[in-house]
């Protein structure tokens, strides 16, 4: 079956993928930097220019230490927190990407930014994929009856299945590997035909490969309508992601090549490709179809997601609830906690024993109620 999404009164499907230039907090902040990347984005063709509404309290706790990253070990924690903007910086980004004809996308990552985006009036939302089991989150947006993208990297069927129950407004899935850069080889694209069968959507995909072709090419060839791909002026400016982010005219070959794919048989794509890159590296980067962890994020599985954190140092007695527990991610100095889906079973219950400040609540943690 094909399936077609829209935005307002844009509609894609019927031979027109929706293109995603993810510049994220690539703009650092730098209004101006922000205008070069969304004329950037415009230039190459994209149909969207995506951003990123980061709250640093929204996402890690303090203790998370630094985190392996493109660019180097970094204290995402204190990045995060030079990342805060306002409203207003916001709404300039909308403003300058709509004055360009694209679409504005920008992903929350809790309940503030949610709202935040909801007061200057987005169109629609995306959903990254380590928020995908925040289920707070997910019911917020799911109340605003928007249009919605969510990512699905480090995430099994079940959870992505979990997450889609949740709204019953118009939605688009993106299959994602969650490694950067992740391997062209993982991307399992098989994968797209059976997931938008079995749920009922729209699909596409989220490239976080270096190479600006072979995944976004062979993913329209595989029944995808949508392509998000990161967007940078330079690999070396320093952005968090622009180390696997493609320049602008990298960017350009892509979204060219996504257009020659969508207007043609899938066999036709596959075979230009196996021509150019071999058809070992096609056989691989479609893969068997089988929804699983890629080897490349696996072990980010339950620390990249949500899980219940304590807030602050809580001493055995206390009653657990809002005020000392949160949904944040773990990333890898801290505990993994009890997923979101427990956060209501566990409030109100008395901790068995001291937990440390940022560190996952277990159910050993976890005693009679108050």
């Amino acid at each position: 079956m094909s399936y077609t999404f829209a935005i307002g009164d844009r509609h894609f499907g019927g031979g027109h993928c929706l293109v995603v230039a993810e510049i994220g907090t690539g703009h650092g902040g730098d209004v101006a930097m922000a205008r070069e990347l969304i004329a950037a984005a415009s230039g190459a063709g994209a149909d969207c220019a995506k951003f990123q509404c980061v709250i640093a309290d929204e996402i890690l706790h303090p203790a998370t230490g630094s985190v392996p990253l493109p660019g180097g070990p970094t204290s995402l924690y204190e990045r995060f927190k030079e990342l805060e903007l306002d409203e207003d910086f916001y709404a300039e980004l909308k403003a300058e990407t709509e004055a360009r004809g694209m679409l504005f996308l920008c992903t929350p990552f809790g309940l503030g930014s949610a709202r935040l985006l909801k007061r200057i009036g987005v169109a629609a939302m995306k959903i990254a994929s380590p928020e995908l089991n925040h289920l707070p989150l997910l019911d917020e947006l799911a109340s605003y009856g928007l249009p919605t993208i969510l990512s699905s990297g480090v995430s099994t069927l079940a959870d992505i299945e979990r997450a889609v129950r949740r709204f019953r407004s118009p939605l688009a899935l993106l299959h994602c590997v969650t490694a950067y850069p992740a391997p062209e080889a993982e991307y399992n694209l098989r994968v797209l035909p059976g997931l938008s069968g079995l749920l009922g959507l729209p699909v596409g995909v989220s490239d976080h490969s270096l190479d600006p072709v072979l995944v976004p090419a062979l993913a329209v060839a595989s029944g995808a309508l949508v392509v998000e791909k990161h967007i940078c002026l330079s690999r070396g400016d320093g952005g968090l992601d622009d180390p696997v982010a493609q320049p602008p005219e990298a960017f350009g070959e892509m979204v060219r090549a996504v257009r020659r794919a969508q207007a043609r048989p899938g066999s036709d794509t596959m075979d230009e490709l196996a021509a150019a890159y071999g058809r070992a590296a096609v056989e691989a980067a479609l893969g068997d179809g089988v929804k699983r962890l890629a080897p490349s994020e696996a072990a980010n599985y339950l620390r990249t997601n949500r899980s219940v954190h304590a807030l602050r140092a809580i001493r055995e007695g206390e009653v657990l609830g809002p005020d000392n527990l949160a949904l944040l991610r773990t990333e890898k100095v801290l505990r993994p906690g009890l997923g979101p889906e427990f956060l209501d079973i566990v409030a109100g219950r008395r901790a068995r024993r001291d937990i440390p400040t940022g560190e996952g609540l277990e159910w050993e943690d976890v005693g009679d109620l108050a």
